[in-house]
């Protein structure tokens, strides 16, 4: 493994380490029995979906119709976009369908279940439930839910089941607490599919899926499917949750050392905001790690170094409690190229075009990905 060549900063992906977490997730699936349609908005990239659907996984989980669009290209033909559908989109999302793509789209509110069913186009649907308070969703007790599925299944649209994401568990880190939020998730979920055909409605799917959830999972009875996306990557605040170690976050970013202020115990590298992202998700978690934790060029972690602060194109490394060491400019001279590891690895891969992926053997190659919408 040769890094002087790479220009910085760059995105690094450890080819192994997205190996072993794309395998440690579909053997929880296996165990649970149910399938993983994984969420491909994390790495935005095929090679990595490709290892996806290697390991067993059925269908993918977009979070914008470009993915859709991208991913159906290469050859992804089951597809949920998991992103509230509006009117605007449909006449996009009737033009995959039409060409082969068998694309699916929720709603989570009868105005918008009215909208899909008038479309003139039996567009597939499943229902967001709210499961855990986090975001959108009907509540799975709701009167609402029987008439968004009513407006769906009579008026054109076929009504494909239900849907949740249990976002609130990224604001858990106790084993016990996850797998009470995994079952949460499962439990509320599964009702309302319950609910839904005790009306005389359908609903062959159900999913589920949050990466804390799906590696907290005890059983899950009655669901169909699982997503999961920052999986394959993990990162700091998966680090905090406690569902993944330190040497399973695979993406990192490579910075060069670009000067010192010694006076503040400062070490500046050409990695800022720009390349690391603005999301500070660790700062409510047990271990604040600024804006990003700090290894050396081989991926080791020097514990307790963090990327303290962040302009646009500088960042600020230091010591976690803000203690001054005047010898860090010893420890990391000018040029030392030092690897970032990212607190949310959806947002800081947001930033690159594509990954540098450090093999099994050392050698170096590029994993194209794609942004936008």
């Amino acid at each position: 493994m040769d890094l002087s060549s790479l220009p910085t900063p760059c995105a690094l992906v450890d080819e192994a380490r997205v190996a072993h977490n794309i395998e440690r997730m579909a053997a929880q699936m296996r165990r649970l029995g149910v399938a993983l349609r994984p969420h491909v908005k994390t790495a935005k990239s095929l090679p990595v979906a490709e290892r996806q659907r290697a390991a067993g996984a059925r269908g993918i989980t977009v979070s914008t119709l470009k993915e859709a669009e991208q991913f159906f290209a290469a050859g992804f033909d089951d597809i949920l976009y998991a992103v509230g559908i509006v009117p605007g989109k449909l006449a996009q999302v009737r033009a995959l369908r039409e060409r082969g793509c068998k694309l699916k789209v929720i709603v989570d509110s009868l105005p918008a279940a009215q909208a899909v069913a008038a479309a003139g186009h039996p567009f597939e649907v499943l229902i967001e439930i709210d499961t855990d308070d986090h975001r959108a969703g009907v509540k799975p007790e709701e009167a609402r839910l029987l008439d968004i599925g009513r407006a769906l299944h009579e008026g054109g649209a076929v009504l494909a089941g239900v849907m949740t994401h249990a976002g609130a568990s990224y604001e858990l880190h106790d084993p016990e607490a996850l797998a009470a939020m995994a079952e949460q998730e499962r439990a509320r979920c599964v009702r309302a599919a319950e609910r839904l055909r005790a009306a005389g409605l359908p609903c062959p799917i159900v999913s589920v899926g949050s990466t804390p959830t799906a590696l907290s999972a005890r059983r899950l009875d009655g669901v169909t499917e699982v997503r999961a996306g920052v999986y394959v990557f993990h990162d700091l605040v998966m680090l905090n949750v406690g569902v993944c170690n330190a040497d399973e976050i695979a993406l990192s970013v490579l910075a060069t050392v670009i000067g010192h202020q010694d006076e503040k115990g400062w070490v500046l590298t050409d990695a800022g905001w720009m390349a690391m992202s603005r999301d500070r998700g660790t700062q409510a978690q047990p271990v604040d790690y600024g804006y990003g934790a700090v290894c050396d060029e081989a991926g080791r972690l020097i514990d307790g170094l963090v990327m303290s602060g962040a302009n646009q194109e500088h960042g600020i490394v230091g010591w976690r409690d803000g203690h001054v060491d005047a010898t860090l400019a010893q420890r990391f001279p000018l040029g030392t190229r030092l690897r970032i590891l990212p607190n949310h690895a959806c947002a800081t891969a947001a930033q690159f075009p594509h990954y540098e992926v450090i093999g099994r053997d050392g050698a170096l190659t590029r994993w194209e990905r794609f942004g936008g919408w």
